[in-house]
């Protein structure tokens, strides 16, 4: 029995916007590989690497941020936004980068963060010495402290990182911060900021570049009136587009402004929002008059379920027909505990609203790994059945770099080795991101399995050597020989942007179609499902016996 399709609005076999359904591979540039021996990925690093890339079958390459920084935040505390650190390389290094690319088909989109800057960046080096009242303060949000001597600070607000997010600067004034004390907000209200911007965006186009990815594009503006509401205040008040410092309407008017840079390009540049906000308001960041697409972040916070899964996928195809753009699919990025681990630990607590009440994983990161269990081949035949799911969705899908190796979260760091500011701000209640930043294994042999001559910048575990890209290339089992041939097949296969549910009979086993006839059935559950006797199976997550399809697997059946 069929379920009404579901589509977003557009359904041309032949999508002229490349992006709509294209595979973007998310590279951290100073964990991917490093070319000249320092320990940090660099550009010439990604650039050796092409033919892998190219290989393994994405449409383009995203780049985290590689511009010059204290890496007080991995990166995104930026000092320089038309530059490359001088550890990564130079622009010239990133010319030969994008060139490379693009002879291979490849497209490119690289991270703008514009909420905040470096308080090394030479504007917030300027507002420090020019003092209260002045021009280069009000790029920034600056207030006077309270108390006589403006003493304390203006609020007793908490930054995303931990730790207050107000910063004195010795006169009386305070600055702003709603992540780590190095990342100065800026004040969207300024004209010369909106300007620089614009800027940067024609800068990179310029070069080549294709589309950006936004960082925390749902809290540029801001609308901080005397006096300031507490952090309790703060946090009762709804996030409906009115919020002080969240999810503004008015952050629109800087989008359309990009928009038409974008636009004046042809082809017309992309951008893709990373809003963490309420489902309704995400056509807002995703409709085509502002960035054109934004990130769908709930299977970050899935478990290994089909009734969440298909609630997501149904949710989110309707919220991409209502902005026009196509939706996307994320199991892992550089901010979370990577899908092969959390599917290996016990399902997240949730609330009655049905989201984790902590980040997952977070207890078993701060016990180094060893509470509770981790159940690791479990996890990782989860995580090829669900990577397999999602790559068999309309829209475009987004793979961190070394999922299609397998790699488990890396929880065993030691101190002195973190580099996450959210590790140092909240001790003892969060580990933070380094387990899934570190780098990554070409080779089972090496001082850094292959990643560099002399090491790496995060300690990398003895077992990363089994998962190493020498030892699976040429293994037909292995996850990274799954990933190739699933991008070459989804080439073939995709058509528009519609998938029809059949019902299957079992609550935890899914099944939909695409427009051509590509099937897709994902077991969630342990008991085997019995497939058609005459389905013709393209792909498979894993093992099957014959037509039978085992628990916590997926196939790929190709219409005859």
């Amino acid at each position: 029995m069929h379920t009404a399709p579901l589509t977003s609005d557009h359904t041309d076999p032949e999508p002229p916007e490349w992006w709509r359904q294209a595979v973007v591979y998310q590279v951290y540039p100073r964990s991917f590989a490093d070319a000249d021996g320092d320990g940090i990925g660099d550009l010439r690093g990604i650039l050796s690497r092409v033919r892998y890339l190219a290989d393994l079958g994405i449409d383009a390459v995203w780049l985290s941020p590689f511009y010059p920084s204290e890496l007080a935040d991995g990166g995104y505390d930026v000092a320089d936004y038309r530059d490359v650190d001088p550890r990564l390389g130079t622009l010239d290094d990133f010319d030969a980068l994008v060139e490379a690319l693009h002879a291979e088909g490849i497209r490119v989109v690289v991270d703008i963060v514009p909420n905040h800057t470096s308080n090394k960046h030479a504007w917030f080096q300027e507002a420090l010495a020019a003092g209260r009242g002045s021009a280069a303060r009000a790029r920034y949000i600056f207030r006077d402290g309270a108390g006589p001597d403006g003493s304390q600070p203006p609020a007793d607000w908490v930054s995303v990182f931990g730790g207050p997010a107000w910063e004195p600067v010795g006169d009386g004034q305070w600055y702003f911060h709603n992540f780590a004390v190095e990342q100065p907000d800026l004040d969207w209200s300024n004209p010369q900021v909106r300007a620089d911007f614009v800027h940067t965006l024609r800068f990179w186009s310029d070069r080549g570049v294709d589309g950006f990815r936004i960082d925390v594009a749902h809290m540029l503006t801001k609308d901080f009136v005397d006096p300031l509401p507490s952090q309790a205040e703060l946090d009762a008040i709804p996030r409906d587009g009115n919020h002080p410092m969240i999810d503004r309407d008015d952050v629109h008017e800087v989008y359309a402004e990009w928009r038409e840079v974008f636009d004046s390009y042809d082809p017309p540049r992309t951008a893709v929002a990373e809003a963490w906000v309420e489902p309704s308001r995400i056509p807002l960041y995703a409709r085509a008059e502002s960035l054109g697409q934004a990130f769908n972040f709930d299977l970050l916070e899935a478990d290994f379920d089909a009734t969440q899964f298909r609630r997501i996928v149904t949710d989110n195809l309707t919220l991409a027909a209502q902005s026009g753009s196509s939706t996307t699919w994320v199991l892992s990025n550089h901010d979370v505990v990577r899908h092969a681990t959390r599917y290996g630990l016990p399902d997240a607590e949730r609330g009655t609203d049905g989201r984790p009440l902590r980040k997952h994983g977070n207890e078993w990161l701060l016990s180094g790994g060893t509470r509770p269990e981790l159940d690791a081949a479990a996890g990782i035949r989860r995580a090829r059945a669900a990577s397999l799911f999602v790559l068999g969705l309309p829209g475009s899908a987004y793979v961190y770099q070394g999922e299609e190796l397998g790699l488990h979260e890396v929880a065993a760091i030691d101190d002195e080795h973190r580099q996450d500011p959210t590790f140092f701000r909240s001790p003892g209640e969060d580990i933070g991101r380094d387990g899934c930043r570190v780098p990554l294994p070409w080779t089972a042999e090496g001082s850094s399995f292959g990643f560099g001559d002399d090491g790496a910048h995060l300690p990398q575990p003895a077992w990363f050597a089994d998962l190493a890209v020498a030892v699976q290339d040429g293994d037909p089992a292995s996850t990274l020989a799954l990933y190739r041939r699933a991008l070459a097949l989804r080439h073939e296969l995709q058509t528009g942007e519609a998938l029809t549910w059949v019902e299957t009979g079992r609550h935890d086993v899914l099944q939909f179609h695409r427009p051509n006839g590509w099937t897709v059935v994902t077991n969630f559950g342990t008991e085997p499902f019995d497939l058609p006797a005459d389905a013709d199976i393209a792909l498979s997550s894993g093992p099957l016996d014959g037509r039978v399809l085992p628990g916590e697997t997926t196939v790929w059946i190709s219409a005859r």
